[in-house]
């Protein structure tokens, strides 16, 4: 059962990840739920974020595919902590940031959603 769940978090993962490298905002609405929480805690004071808020920078976006961008995309782990949370710790670039991302899924009648997203990014300089 716990594998149905983690395999569950891991396509939606997979949309997150074409979502963020793609620029497309229809993909990321699949992944995070309608009152989710966006927190950049790289700078002071923590940049917080609706979903109206985000999608649209998200939209403006020239995306890493249209670029050419060499793809990190990488699922660091997977902590169900009950039947309807897990904490999931993922890493993706899109240049020139490095993103840790903590994510906090919810299942929301029988499908995983994003409801928060915590991240710091680093400046990779070539």
């Amino acid at each position: 059962m716990s594998q149905d769940r983690i395999s569950c978090i891991q396509q939606q993962l997979q949309k997150y990840f074409d979502g963020l490298y793609l620029s497309d905002v229809a993909l990321l609405k699949q992944v995070f739920h309608a009152d989710a929480v966006y927190l950049c805690v790289t700078e002071q004071p923590v940049l917080q974020l609706s979903m109206a808020e985000y999608f649209p920078i998200v939209e403006q976006r020239i995306s890493p595919a249209s670029k050419k961008q060499l793809r990190q995309d990488k699922i660091i782990s997977i902590n169900l902590l009950n039947d309807t949370m897990a904490m999931v710790h993922v890493q993706c670039a899109i240049a020139p940031k490095y993103f840790y991302d903590a994510l906090t899924f919810v299942a929301v009648n029988g499908e995983w959603k994003i409801i928060s997203k915590v991240f710091h990014y680093e400046l990779v300089v070539d």
